[in-house]
Formats: structure tokens, sequence, C-alpha cells
């Protein structure tokens, strides 16, 4: 009796995957691939385009692709297939206690993914800190999320990462972030000239977002076994994409004039 009903189901998953069912799954998935390629891609000229709703345009693009992907591929299946719904019972059973086993951690970063999506600690186009790694929220994907540090490198981290470990985002989904920038002097400085002239580069920064205010933290440090005076600005930059050239453009500019000032630096 096993025999012949392991005989039976062994006919009918031969009959389903018959060629003419594989070759229209192969192009359903491509069609799949196709019309996420061709929403990324538009989702790229809109962003160049309206600079200023990059943010909302990227996390739509992502749950357009999560449902695209989600829903396609239940229906090739369901669609083309078209197994008998006491077999579906049955196979389905089967896969899910196996998958469980085999693919316990892919299907755990399936759930985050969709926690992630959900819950939103963080968005695409954020600057996060994640595990040492910093860089910018490219993708969001069914398994994995893609971030690009400032060297240029992609970073591939499963989604249930995200769920356990800690991470924090510089911009939440805004376009303008905080940059912090310090500056040591010396302790025989004139610290409100060197406040000054710091508040005067950012303030004439073609990178600084100034609808939000500039703010100071100063204490003593300790530099090269010496104390010194740190003082750290809190600046916002217009756009994320300019964190670095902002960060740079104080440095250089604020450097020049404490040179030309003679305020003075730690030796």
């Amino acid at each position: 009796m096993n025999d012949g009903n392991i005989v039976n189901d062994l006919a009918v998953v031969v009959e389903l995957f018959n060629i003419y069912a594989l070759v229209l799954l192969f192009i359903g998935g491509f069609v799949l691939w196709a019309l996420n390629w061709g929403i990324s891609k538009a989702s790229q000229k809109i962003t160049e385009k309206l600079p200023t709703r990059r943010f909302l345009i990227l996390q739509i693009t992502t749950l357009i692709g999560f449902v695209l992907y989600t829903v396609g591929t239940i229906a090739l299946v369901v669609g083309v297939l078209q197994p008998p719904k006491e077999f579906m019972l049955a196979a389905g059973g089967s896969i899910a206690v196996a998958l469980g086993f085999a693919l316990k951690d892919i299907a755990a970063s399936l759930v985050a993914g969709l926690l992630l999506l959900f819950d939103r600690p963080f968005r695409v186009g954020d600057r996060v800190s994640f595990d040492n790694v910093y860089g910018e929220i490219i993708s969001i994907g069914l398994r994995t999320v893609r971030l690009q540090t400032l060297d240029d490198n992609l970073v591939t981290i499963p989604n249930s990462r995200f769920i356990t470990d800690v991470v924090a985002s510089g911009n939440a989904g805004e376009l303008d972030m905080m940059v912090v920038t310090d500056f040591h002097v010396g302790l025989e400085a004139n610290l409100q000239e060197a406040k000054a002239i710091i508040e005067e580069v950012i303030f004439t920064s073609r990178f600084a977002y100034l609808k939000k205010p500039v703010t100071f933290a100063i204490e003593e440090v300790e530099v090269g076994y010496r104390l010194a005076i740190r003082l750290r600005a809190k600046a916002y930059v217009l756009d994320v994409h300019y964190e670095k050239a902002f960060q740079s453009d104080i440095v250089v500019r604020v450097s020049k004039r404490f040179a030309e000032a003679g305020v003075i630096r730690p030796a």
C-alpha cells in the first residue's frame, strides 16, 4: 500500500514538472527579474530628477520589489504547475519540515526582512553603523541587506543579524545628517576665537544645512601625553552624500584659519 502511494506521488511530481511547465517557470522567473530590474532603473532615473525625494523613492522601490518577488513566485507555482489540492497539502507539509531544518538561517532572514520593511529601524539611503561597518544602505532584499561603505566596498549582511544586533542610523530617513568634527587647541589658546573661526567656516560651507543648529562640546583631553582642549563641532550636512566632503571642507579651512590667526595647537 505504501509502495503504491509512493509510486502515485512520484507520478504526480513527474506530471507536474514536465518540459512545458519548466519552460513556463523559467520564462516567468525571467519576467519577474526583468520587471524588478526595470523598476530599479526607473527609480534611479527619477531620483536623479528629484534628489530631495531620493529616500522615499528608494523605499517604495524596495517594497515593490519585495511584493513582486513574493506574489509572483506564488502565482507562478500555483498558476503553471496547478497541483492537486491533496498534493499541495502533503507536499507543503513535507517541504516545510525539510526546509525548516535545512534552510533555517535563510528562513530567519526572510522573516527578518519582513520585519525590517515594517518596523523600519533604518531605511534605504540611511547611513548606518553596524558591527564596525559604516556606510549607506542601498537595498533591503528578501534575504540580505546591502551596505556600501565610504570606501566603495559592498557589504552584504543577512537580515537576521539586524534583529539581534545593535544598529545605529545617522539620519533615520532624512536627507540631512549631523556630522561631528573634532579640533584640538592648546590650553593657552583663545577658545572664543577658535570657536568663532570654526563657526564662520561652517556657516560659509556650501555643504552646510543651516536650518538646524551648530553646537559645540568643549572639554580637556589628552593628546600625545599632554593636555589639550577639544572643540567638538556638531553641524548638519544638507545631503548625506556630501558627508565626507563637508567634513574635509571644514577641516582644511579651519586649519588654514587657525594658522593665520596664530591659534595655538597641541605640540
